[in-house]
């Protein structure tokens, strides 16, 4: 199969795009040829060896859904594409409108849908989690800089601010709160998230919905090292029950259809979970989870043949997953080729 791949993006913010292709090449059970579908060419996916057999440029979901679908008509066919992986949060919402334009192509994707990507937004997650009794920190939506002063009514400081799609900021005083304000402000827009701080450990899980309730697959993991930027840089799978009893609850309450990332904190005054975070995609560890015996990616590919899958039962406790820095040597015709053509 011709897998298409985005999120290539391997920096200290890194994409989940390179652990899914390492994934698929560790595939059991299909055959794969993979296609980088980058967004910019100094994304590191490109310059890796022997990871995608061919890179092109994409143009962002800003430039509109009828560009995207050109280019993408354009290298299907090229390389006549049996299937497409997004992994990133920005571009689903597109993806999900052009599914059946991309199926009517011949190009399978497996995907949430609309109305998922909606309820797990950051600012209906709190309604969500109190529907369905699963604790949450609580917060307030906030839609102008009048509105942070309506902060001392409903939480003491540290507080947390979030914005509507990436990046959050621990403020301990109203100026911090300003200067985190003003930032996400500029870069995601409204409504910005001022969200109740939970000291304590942080905890993921990666699994993956067939859309019918199922949970396919499901390993979690500690964080044992968090960056400035809140990124785990390393992290050991863990036996726990109560997560994955909360991920099953939540997997089945969305129906949820594809992979993604749940994000809890464990309190360190109740010590119990609170679900920060629905990530809608495979986190960029998710090859921890291949390495312990679950490879969701692979199994995502088979659920859309509807192939016949049992879930997984079982993955290995202790498995640990380290970041680091490497630099790619290259020559500056490589990057001149992709900036010009567009494909390499």
């Amino acid at each position: 199969m011709k897998i298409g791949v985005t999120g290539l993006n391997a920096t200290d913010n890194p994409g989940p795009g390179v652990p899914v292709i390492r994934s698929l090449q560790e595939a059991t059970h299909i055959k794969t040829e993979l296609i980088g579908l980058i967004y910019d060419s100094l994304e590191p996916g490109i310059y890796m060896d022997n990871l995608a057999q061919k890179n092109y440029l994409i143009p962002y979901p800003s430039s509109g859904l009828e560009n995207m679908f050109e280019r993408i008509k354009y290298i299907h066919d090229k390389e006549h594409l049996d299937f497409i992986i997004p992994n990133l949060d920005s571009e689903l919402f597109g993806f999900v409108k052009l599914k059946n334009r991309l199926n009517e192509l011949g190009i399978k994707t497996f995907l949430p849908t609309f109305e998922q990507l909606m309820i797990r937004g950051k600012d209906k997650l709190f309604d969500f989690c109190t529907q369905h009794d699963i604790k949450v920190p609580k917060n307030i939506l906030i839609t102008s800089q009048n509105d942070l002063y309506s902060i001392p009514k409903h939480f003491t400081y540290p507080v947390v601010v979030k914005g509507i799609f990436y990046e959050a900021y621990i403020a301990n005083n109203f100026e911090e709160v300003i200067t985190g304000f003003n930032k996400l402000r500029v870069k995601w827009g409204f409504p910005i998230i001022i969200q109740e701080y939970i000291a304590g450990s942080e905890y993921n899980v990666v699994a993956l919905g067939d859309g019918k309730g199922n949970t396919i697959g499901a390993v979690p993991m500690k964080k044992l090292y968090i960056t400035d930027k809140g990124k785990g840089w390393a992290g050991v799978t863990i036996n726990d029950s109560t997560l994955l009893e909360l991920t099953h609850k939540i997997m089945q309450k969305t129906e949820w259809q594809s992979g993604l990332e749940l994000e809890f904190m464990k309190s360190n005054e109740t010590n119990e979970y609170y679900l920060l975070e629905i990530n809608p995609r495979f986190p960029a560890w998710v090859h921890l989870a291949t390495a312990a015996g679950q490879n969701l990616p692979e199994a995502l590919i088979r659920l859309a043949l509807s192939e016949n899958i049992d879930p997984f039962t079982s993955y290995k406790i202790g498995t640990i997953f380290i970041r680091g820095s490497w630099d790619f040597i290259t020559d500056m015709s490589v990057f001149e080729k992709i900036t010009t053509m567009g494909e390499i």
